[in-house]
């Protein structure tokens, strides 16, 4: 017995230590690449576009496994012409680092909330992805004087019952997540990261440039896995107590989808939120679910139309 249980734990120290090494190279490959901002709770990391534009403000939340490049990625460029845009690393994604318990969908809502106070920003459109449409909705419901609306782009806004196909992999008891976000969780993520990429992005093609222009290389990292499976599994709870609130909603919600969004529907998350949300709207495109990277001139007219005023559209 003793030879066998020597083995595998030779064989979990060696899976740890690659896990640790793939995890660096990949930071080294996609590099932090804008400033930090202590909030309670976490230093987040974010990058600032055109500081000096006139126009509002644009703050720009990402996704579930994903990070701030998602975002620069083909997108923010564009707005950035002529408006002050800032993306962010939601606190234990990208590059940022917590430094106190794992944040909830409300708890992060709030760390943002802080960094759009430190930075000064005058009421900007808060921009969510789908994981990031959730953290939105929260900052709008806690601290709505904070933003002048909602963009909310192939958001999370429902109570999902099945977790998407490319997301099961994170349904980790918490007991064991740590112990699989060391071994497992990496060497299965760069195997199937590939078909993973695909499933996310269909029926749109993934950019050759994603792992790196696109951030989607930190991933795969132990980090990455703890923080999704932590999201995977309070989501519900969390969502519950926020579809409760959706007539509370006071600032200005608008919705965009893909039509063949392969990880969240867009019926259930676009079109039941939209009449639930006051004066909520949502426009349909062609596309899947990664819009931001895929559609990001669409995605950037629908953008514009919103931040213009009604009397000069």
């Amino acid at each position: 017995m003793l030879i066998p249980l020597g083995l595998l734990g030779v064989l979990g120290l060696g899976l740890a230590g690659w896990s640790a090494y793939v995890g660096r190279k990949a930071e080294e490959m996609v590099p932090a690449e804008g400033k930090f901002a202590e909030v309670p709770g976490a230093h987040l990391h974010y990058v600032e576009l055109n500081p000096e534009a006139e126009g509002p403000a644009i703050v720009m939340v990402h996704g579930l496994m994903g990070q701030l490049r998602n975002f620069s990625h083909s997108l923010a460029g564009l707005l950035a012409a002529d408006h002050r845009v800032i993306l962010i690393d939601r606190p234990g994604w990208g590059h940022s680092q917590l430094v106190g318990p794992r944040p909830g969908i409300a708890a992060q809502a709030g760390m943002i909330a802080v960094l759009i106070e430190q930075l000064g920003l005058e009421k900007p459109l808060l921009v969510g992805h789908s994981m990031g449409g959730a953290v939105s909705l929260a900052l709008a419901l806690d601290r709505p004087q904070l933003v002048r609306g909602l963009a909310l782009i192939a958001p999370l806004t429902q109570i999902v019952e099945t977790v998407p196909a490319p997301f099961k992999g994170l349904l980790a008891p918490l007991a064991l997540r740590p112990l699989l976000a060391w071994t497992v969780a990496v060497p299965v993520g760069v195997r199937t990261g590939p078909a993973t990429a695909a499933a996310i992005f269909a029926p749109d093609p993934v950019p050759a440039d994603f792992a790196l222009a696109g951030g989607g290389a930190l991933a795969v990292r132990p980090k990455s896995y703890m923080a999704g499976s932590f999201e995977i599994r309070a989501a519900p709870a969390e969502m519950a107590g926020l579809v409760a609130r959706y007539g509370e909603i006071k600032v200005p919600v608008a919705i965009l989808y893909g039509r063949e969004d392969a990880v969240l529907d867009p019926q259930l998350n676009g079109e039941k939120t939209a009449a639930e949300i006051p004066g909520a709207t949502l426009e349909l495109i062609d596309g899947g679910h990664m819009l931001p990277v895929t559609h990001p001139e669409a995605t950037e007219a629908w953008l514009r139309r919103l931040l213009t005023p009604p009397a000069a559209r």
